[in-house]
């Protein structure tokens, strides 16, 4: 899987969470709690979602650190045993 499939798939797990944010253009320079207006509660849904899509695990200790799209995508990309 290359690292544009792992953002195309995030952003759709995001738009599947969030329907209201469909017409949002998300880059890899989205800031999510505040360019996405996801709360902590709606990040640790999506983060949830994604370790299950992605069969990974990301420390929770981590997720702190992840404030762009760019962030989470390189997060689950390092994780991810077959890269393209």
């Amino acid at each position: 899987m290359t690292r544009q499939e792992v953002l195309e798939k995030t952003k759709k797990v995001i738009f599947d969470c969030f329907p209201e944010m469909q017409e949002q253009n998300l880059q890899e320079n989205s800031v999510i709690n505040t360019d996405t207006a996801i709360d902590s509660m709606g990040f640790v849904l999506v983060i949830c979602k994604l370790e299950a899509l992605f069969d990974v695990k990301i420390p929770e200790r981590q997720w702190q650190k992840l404030q762009t799209m760019g962030d989470v995508v390189d997060a689950i990309y390092k994780r991810l045993p077959n890269k393209a």
